[in-house]
């Protein structure tokens, strides 16, 4: 490969970091968070890359009427290469609100750099491997070396609540093959020493249980929703972890996890005896577990309860979600990235499975295989988020070495 390569790459550094801070200054929050979408943020990216030497800029928008504009954006910037077959790069416009603003140390969309961070809402989710994905092409055509690969860099809208506006309405347009390469730098394991090639299935679960409210000392004249509930969590918290204690090394952690979290607000006062509980349960399932399986736990537990204590007990599940086909090891996607890495940075990725849920599963669950893969410091989300400048760069390397032969 041409060092000029590399070396364009690290001129790019202030520009890279002044890019990114344009884009935190930009909000993109999609309408499920009250935000007004995308556009903005799409049309600057859009005029933006004009000159990276793309050979086509084309947008897939997907229709919205809950935002000004009435269109959620995607772009898909396409760069020709030595062989028709394609490696996209998948990164993500939309952010998650700011949440509360007394823990945040600065203004999160204004954007501060300070011992090589750049701080803001969306600077590593997924401000910062936008920036390198576009990047790593710019220093490819600015130094004249034609890609093996066509590239194609993917941005799109909605990743952040649920992707129906987003990469599943692009993967709708066929613009990728079963035989591409797909690469969706949206996760870091230890800071990019890991890629996850799978993921465990999830199942959220919302148990209701309706008994009879009533006076608290009167207790015989009630069916008290709170104790049956905390006699059913229990029940089901140590039966879903005793039944299903498989363990795959892979993983991290390596068995199914099952964890009560939301409950709602019973009733206000003390004296009173609750008759409706809610309580939610987030599970993330190894592969080889049945979903129906898991279920079928909870709605046992349901019955017998209902039996012994004259309450409702309904069970929902909120979420579902099988665990999509694992990328294989020895893919091309995993191979060239593994290869890019260790020629860049001191180390070889080890490649690992994760209990979240990345949107590497829609290419996967259409017979394409993908990885997932950056270096950050997995700040998603969280107030003082930050991307680290020397990441962004080496990101953009790899990226740049990945297309080429």
């Amino acid at each position: 490969m041409d060092e000029s390569v590399m070396e364009n790459i690290e001129k790019y550094r202030e520009e890279m970091k002044d890019t990114l801070m344009e884009l935190i200054r930009i909000p993109a929050i999609g309408p499920d968070n009250d935000g007004d979408g995308e556009k903005e943020k799409a049309d600057y990216i859009e005029e933006l890359i004009e000159d990276f030497g793309f050979d086509s800029i084309e947008r897939f928008d997907a229709e919205d009427d809950r935002v000004p504009d009435d269109i959620r954006p995607n772009i898909v910037a396409t760069k020709k290469g030595e062989v028709d077959k394609n490696l996209a790069i998948l990164t993500h416009m939309d952010i998650v609100p700011e949440g509360d603003l007394d823990e945040w140390d600065t203004d999160p969309f204004e954007p501060v750099f300070k011992n090589g961070k750049i701080y803001g809402r969306g600077a590593e989710d997924n401000g910062q491997a936008l920036v390198s994905s576009i990047y790593a092409v710019k220093a490819l055509s600015d130094s004249g070396q034609k890609p093996h690969y066509t590239i194609k860099i993917i941005i799109v809208s909605d990743e952040e609540t649920g992707s129906k506006y987003g990469v599943q309405h692009v993967l709708e347009k066929d613009i990728l093959d079963k035989d591409d390469l797909v690469l969706v730098p949206d996760h870091s394991e230890d800071e990019g020493k890991g890629i996850e090639i799978v993921e465990k299935s999830g199942l959220w679960t919302k148990i209701e249980i309706h008994g009879k409210q009533g006076h608290a000392a009167m207790p015989f004249d009630t069916i008290n929703a709170n104790r049956i509930m905390a006699r059913y969590q229990n029940l089901v918290d140590e039966e879903l972890r005793h039944k299903f204690d498989q363990q795959d090394e892979l993983f991290s952690p390596s068995n199914s996890t099952f964890e009560p979290t939301k409950r709602l607000a019973n009733v206000p006062n003390v004296n009173s005896i609750p008759g409706k509980e809610t309580q939610y349960f987030d599970c993330r399932i190894l592969p080889t577990i049945q979903l129906d399986e898991v279920k079928k736990v909870f709605e046992d537990a349901a019955d017998q309860f209902e039996d012994e204590t004259g309450a409702e007990i309904k069970v929902d599940y909120v979420t579902e979600m099988e665990a999509p086909e694992k990328t294989p090891e020895d893919s091309e996607v995993v191979k060239k990235l593994i290869t890019a890495v260790k020629d860049t940075t001191s180390f070889e990725p080890e490649v690992v499975g994760i209990g979240g849920g990345t949107v590497a599963k829609h290419f996967r669950d259409k017979g394409i295989p993908t990885a997932v893969w950056c270096s950050n410091k997995g700040l998603a989300h969280q107030p003082n988020e930050y991307a680290v400048l020397d990441y962004m760069i080496r990101d953009c390397k790899v990226f740049a070495r990945m297309a080429m032969d």
